[in-house]
């Protein structure tokens, strides 16, 4: 049982290992990274990925962002290829083969077999004089002088050099193609960060149930209509425009201030000139209104026709944050 300091020592020395491999990778960057880039943007096929072990792993995380950020790719894992799953590469495919010492066993049956297709094969290895290394179009060097594991056999330094290099080639990609938040969002629906990239005003508005008084309505047909509407609050409306707005807290202001409610009107007590939104804005967009001016209610109002009322309580159930 080693102590809580030894513990702390040891993660330390693990994460400065790791950064500084990392940031040696900036000296092996070359004409091979941008080639590489190149041809898989031009590419009318798949971005293939495969790999063997922890650098088969660190091939499906790559996929996973890359096809998140629109760059069609599959994992194909190296020792399934050799017994039928090779199938799965198509003409025109690109295929990057990660692999630490690029000697693999699976790795030596693969390659040639994928050089016989006539794919673009690009290598990401930590041994440029591989095997690997000397069959590849191109060879993307992730070279680490140890590993953080203190026997230096765990992958670590070096597969998180892997996915450094990935996440790379993916950015670049974004770049190339201009992938905005809006494209994104197309990849990731669900959620909640596809519902703040995606869901509108709109989307959640209920337009059937909203809550309106002209501006000489009496005090009771006020909390009457906030009261059935549920929302806590009234539009106050004239000649179809959204001239204020009445809240919960207003009719309690107003109950500390007088005594008497003969005699008020909607116009008395309202807010005028009320924050609001439009329809076809995001969701996201209404929750940044309501948290910069701290208040709970927004009115949706489109070419001034007054459409209803969005509540914080009603995005807080749709997971936006």
């Amino acid at each position: 049982m080693i102590s809580r300091e030894k513990i702390l020592e040891a993660a330390k020395n693990t994460i400065l290992s790791e950064s500084k491999a990392i940031a040696k990778l900036v000296d092996f960057l070359d004409d091979n990274f941008v080639k590489t880039v190149e041809i898989i943007y031009n590419s009318k096929g798949r971005l293939v990925i495969t790999g063997i072990g922890k650098s088969a792993i660190i091939a499906q995380k790559i996929v996973a962002t890359l096809n998140s950020t629109g760059t069609p790719s599959l994992f194909l894992h190296a020792s399934e290829a050799i017994h039928g799953d090779l199938g799965m590469v198509q003409s025109g495919d690109v295929v990057i083969c990660i692999s630490k010492s690029g000697n693999s066993p699976e790795i030596k049956v693969l390659v040639p077999l994928l050089k016989r297709f006539g794919n673009k094969l690009v290598a990401i290895t930590g041994n440029t004089t591989s095997f690997l290394g000397k069959e590849a179009d191109f060879v993307l060097n992730t070279y680490v002088e140890t590993e953080a594991c203190p026997n230096n056999l765990a992958p670590t330094n070096s597969t998180t050099a892997q996915l450094v290099i990935g996440d790379a080639i993916a950015v670049c990609l974004m770049e190339m193609k201009n992938f905005t938040a809006e494209d994104f969002a197309k990849y990731h629906p669900g959620g909640a960060l596809g519902k703040k990239l995606l869901l509108r005003v709109r989307d959640m508005l209920d337009t059937t149930h909203k809550p309106l008084v002209v501006p000489d309505a009496n005090i009771k047909t006020v909390i009457v209509e906030i009261s059935e509407k549920r929302l806590g609050v009234t539009a106050v409306i004239d000649n179809d425009k959204v001239i204020g707005i009445i809240t919960d807290g207003d009719i309690r202001r107003m109950l500390n201030k007088t005594d008497t409610i003969s005699g008020l009107t909607a116009q008395d007590i309202m807010t005028k000139n009320p924050k609001r939104i439009k329809s076809t804005d995001l969701v996201s967009d209404a929750l940044n209104i309501l948290e910069d001016f701290s208040i709970t209610q927004l009115v949706v109002v489109d070419d001034d026709e007054y459409k209803g009322i969005i509540h914080l309580h009603d995005i807080l159930k749709e997971g936006i944050i």
